[in-house]
């Protein structure tokens, strides 16, 4: 183990966010459980000429200053972390949270202050953009038994899939960045699933390993009013604490106009949080080809080989189609077999059936090319 997670500690400083010397790394510790790894980051980062920056929060405590708050006290903290975040280079995400639904029965008005006031100005805005930064999860046992799995043989798992071939990964986008960039329209069908839109002119990002551990993907936006039709996502999703199921949204000029899942209001009340919530802000492929199946964890599931994410709220500056929102709120729809197959056309040409690449260009995504 020790071995393992000096590797993991080395891929993320070396090839996540690339340290310089001088650096300054903003270490958020979310939970616990990671001790060992936090250390040897830490280690690794003063190894590295950089300086790290440790801050720990637990969702438990997060819970009480929720649940009692006031807009006054939310929008101190937000100023207070964005003054800091200012000053940082890079930041690193470790989570691992005793209970993913901790936040559950936080009133959805508080989430939505949250999610304005800090989450937006100090994460979407400031460090998305003006930091080298990397988010990954910890394997705890309750995250072993959100995939149905020992904590043992998730462990080896996870670091498996955690310190794969990422340069190896990142060659075999380089064909699909090129077709995205070319193309005009994009069609999606699968089950309860006719959707259209266009991502033309839009820019085109691989992901291998920079931002999310693990990674696998690649994302642009769609022409923010192009999206017409139905899309039923299968993957579930935890959001402000509650695990959403069956997820329907059916789209006119790019809006939302009707959404349906387990929880039709708490769903419509997350995306009346403003008016960016209700246009898409990303659309990707995942392409990981060790993750397979869901696992209640975002940072895996819209990695997964064979899926897509099409992401209500906002928009990266990546990849820009003009969308603002505090949301922004990955969805994935797993298209393999086993989830009810599907089809994916660029400008009316099929490029990938059932979660497998068919366009002879992309032949070399699939998993059979990973060892």
């Amino acid at each position: 183990m020790d071995s393992k997670i000096t590797k993991l500690s080395e891929t993320l400083v070396h090839h996540s966010i690339q340290l310089q010397p001088g650096e300054k790394v903003y270490i958020e510790y979310k939970g616990s459980g990671a001790d060992t790894l936090v250390q040897q980051l830490i280690r690794t980062i003063y190894q590295a000429g950089g300086v790290p920056f440790l801050h720990c929060m637990n969702s438990k405590f997060l819970r009480e200053i929720l649940l009692h708050c006031n807009e006054e006290q939310i929008k101190i903290m937000g100023e207070l972390a964005l003054l800091e975040m200012k000053q940082m280079d890079c930041f690193i995400s470790i989570r691992c949270d005793d209970n993913l639904t901790e936040l559950s029965d936080v009133p959805s008005e508080k989430m939505a202050i949250y999610e304005k006031l800090y989450n937006f100005p100090v994460h979407s805005e400031e460090r998305v953009n003006n930091t080298k930064w990397v988010v990954l999860r910890y394997p705890t046992p309750n995250f072993a038994q959100a995939a149905n799995m020992s904590t043992a043989s998730f462990e080896d798992f996870y670091f498996d899939v955690c310190t794969m071939d990422y340069k190896q990964l990142n060659k075999a986008m380089e064909p699909l960045v090129n077709l995205m960039k070319n193309t005009n329209s994009v069609k999606i069908i699968g089950p309860e699933t006719n959707l259209s839109f266009s991502i033309k002119d839009i820019n085109v990002i691989p992901c291998s390993g920079e931002c999310n551990i693990p990674d696998g993907e690649v994302y642009t936006a769609p022409v923010k009013n192009s999206i017409n039709g139905t899309i039923t996502y299968n993957a579930p999703s935890i959001m402000n604490g509650f695990t959403f199921e069956n997820i329907k949204f059916d789209f006119k000029d790019g809006k939302i106009v009707n959404a349906t899942s387990n929880n039709t209001k708490l769903l419509n009340d997350i995306l009346d949080t403003d008016e960016g919530a209700r246009y898409i802000g990303e659309f990707s492929l995942g392409v990981n080809p060790f993750v397979t199946f869901p696992m209640k964890d975002i940072l895996f599931d819209e990695k997964i080989s064979g899926s897509f994410h099409l992401t209500p709220g906002n928009c990266y500056d990546e990849a820009p189609n003009g969308n603002k929102s505090s949301i922004h709120w990955d969805l994935v729809c797993i298209q393999t077999p086993e989830f009810g197959g599907g089809e994916i056309y660029f400008d009316d040409i099929l490029i990938r059936k059932d979660g497998i690449f068919v366009h002879p260009d992309l032949l070399g995504l699939n998993p059979e090319n990973f060892k």
